[in-house]
């Protein structure tokens, strides 16, 4: 490696290049060949490839370092105004240097991809909204097929490592910009995003009381705790509610640690049997109390798309208003033992018979199971491709020279026979 002191003016030289106005390609190259001084003058072999990767990645990280300490938004350090209008921040313009050095391959192709997994390291959430902004409005160059297979892998590492360290309750919309940006520029039969070890999520906890509230073990819902979700409860329903034993919410909320790692059923004959006790219990319950349609119209918000909830509230006080609901009743996804298919059968029918549309919302739930079956066997069978090729279009000259001879008969043989019977009276 080279001493810092060494790569200082190599790295003011591209401090000079990013305050320079004008297009990347009137200086880029210049700028290169004039701190490294390559060989071959327009492109960089493997060392000093690595030489320039180095002095970049440096310089970039002095640069996060004076925008963290001006109290500047990264993106926007080193912005001016010139002529009324604001200029690039330098960051954002030592990227577009690189992208352009990168996309005319007077460099390696994977070094812009490098130094952007570089930045969203070292920039606190915040700026990586704004990072992954310049990625978005680039993705058209980035995503060239000689550009991209030398960084995919990168990327796709910096897209994961965004991902985890995003909520996933909180920051939907930018998880959201993340993977359509990933489905963008890899094939739906890519095997990276597949988890095809069928790993489950258990970091997904549901937290719920253990312990009932003022030692009471029966507890009166008030419709009035409607308010989670912003239901509008008429005044004759304000006071009615339903009486919950603290026990069966236990018991119902329990099972979201199964329903996380079905895998860990198989484990112990025990914790099976301790699940499917507790899953009659819950079927048992909502069997003795069935919902009318009155019932299940009068809970029901004006806006239908409001009721179905990724997430219930897990607070006792509100137990009494999702008992009713259908959409935290979660089905079995597997059938590994024939009990199991008896509760399945169970759990369909109290879909069906709840209101509103519990038919069509069975329907929903099976066609969801129905496609992840289908899932699963493709990632067994090894994840093969099913994209297909689009239709080669033939010219028209193409065709042209590919027609059918035209015979005075229809066919080469009865032209031949006529031909021969006049020849031959």
């Amino acid at each position: 490696g080279i001493k810092d002191s060494e790569s200082r003016p190599w790295r003011d030289l591209f401090r000079k290049a990013i305050l320079q106005p004008g297009l990347p390609q009137d200086f880029a190259l210049q700028t290169v060949q004039e701190a490294i001084k390559p060989q071959k003058h327009t492109k960089l072999v493997q060392d000093e490839n690595q030489l320039l990767e180095n002095i970049l990645r440096t310089l970039l990280q002095e640069l996060v370092s004076a925008a963290v300490q001006s109290g500047e938004e990264i993106m926007q350090y080193g912005q001016s105004v010139a002529d009324g209008e604001s200029t690039e921040g330098q960051i954002p313009r030592l990227l577009d240097i690189v992208l352009y050095l990168c996309e005319k391959e007077h460099v390696e192709g994977g070094m812009i991809f490098q130094l952007l997994e570089d930045l969203t390291e070292m920039s606190t959430m915040r700026n990586c909204k704004d990072v992954f902004g310049y990625i978005e409005s680039k993705q058209d160059t980035l995503g060239k097929p000689e550009l991209f297979a030398r960084g995919k892998l990168v990327m796709l590492r910096t897209c994961n490592q965004l991902l985890r360290r995003l909520s996933k309750a909180n920051d939907v919309v930018f998880c959201g910009r993340i993977i359509m940006f990933l489905a963008h520029f890899f094939p739906l039969s890519e095997r990276s995003a597949v988890n095809i070890k069928g790993v489950f999520n258990t970091s997904n906890e549901t937290n719920y009381e253990k312990e009932a509230p003022d030692g009471k073990r029966n507890l009166l819902i008030y419709l009035c705790f409607c308010s989670y979700n912003q239901a509008q409860v008429p005044s004759e329903h304000l006071f009615s509610g339903i009486s919950i034993d603290f026990n069966f919410y236990k018991t119902f909320w329990s099972l979201q640690e199964y329903f996380s790692n079905p895998a860990s059923l198989t484990l112990a004959p025990a914790k099976w049997h301790k699940f499917t006790s507790c899953l009659m219990v819950v079927l048992d319950t909502f069997e003795a109390q069935p919902l009318s349609d009155e019932e299940g119209n009068a809970n029901n918000l004006e806006d239908e798309a409001s009721t179905f909830s990724i997430k219930y509230l897990t607070s006792s006080k509100l137990m009494g208003l999702e008992a009713p609901g259908k959409s935290d009743k979660d089905l079995p996804s597997e059938t590994l033992k024939e009990e199991l298919k008896t509760c399945e059968d169970r759990v369909k029918k109290l879909l069906t018979v709840t209101p509103p549309k519990g038919e069509e919302f069975l329907r929903s739930i099976e066609h969801i199971l129905e496609r992840e079956r289908n899932w699963v066997w493709w990632k067994r069978d090894g994840c093969p491709p099913f994209e297909k090729q689009p239709i080669e279009k033939k010219s028209v000259q193409d065709g042209a020279k590919k027609r059918r001879p035209r015979w005075r008969l229809g066919n080469k043989e009865l032209s031949q026979l006529w031909k021969w019977a006049d020849q031959n009276p």
